[in-house]
């Protein structure tokens, strides 16, 4: 487990945001990404969740809904990790994870390009 201040965490999170290629931002629609310090009770181990719906399965008049959400779960991370460098490539893992999920890639697929 490694020690970091929220608003460290909160600029490692931005920076795997900002090492997304800009092709793929462009195409993300309608998403918030939130940093919680825990993830619900019933599961304690999540690292990441992505609460919306994917593009492949949007209608037409999704337009009008609230923002799809990216939780980034704080302490789950920094218990798993040794060094900052870890939690560097766990949060970079996590955020594409969930991101991938905006786009309707499911858990298998990104099992087996290395993001699960």
């Amino acid at each position: 487990m490694i020690e970091m201040d929220r608003p460290e965490f909160e600029a490692l999170v931005d920076r795997s945001l900002d090492e997304i290629p800009d092709q793929i931002v462009a195409l993300v629609d309608n998403v918030v990404v939130l940093i919680e310090d825990d993830p619900p009770p019933d599961e304690p181990g999540l690292l990441g969740l992505y609460d919306g719906v994917a593009l492949t399965e949007r209608q037409a008049n999704h337009a009008m809904e609230l923002p799809d959400r990216i939780f980034i779960y704080r302490n789950p991370l920094l218990e798993m990790c040794a060094s900052v460098e870890e939690l560097e490539d766990e949060v970079r893992i996590t955020v594409v994870h969930e991101i991938a999920h905006h786009f309707g890639i499911d858990d298998a697929a990104l099992h087996d390009l290395g993001y699960a």
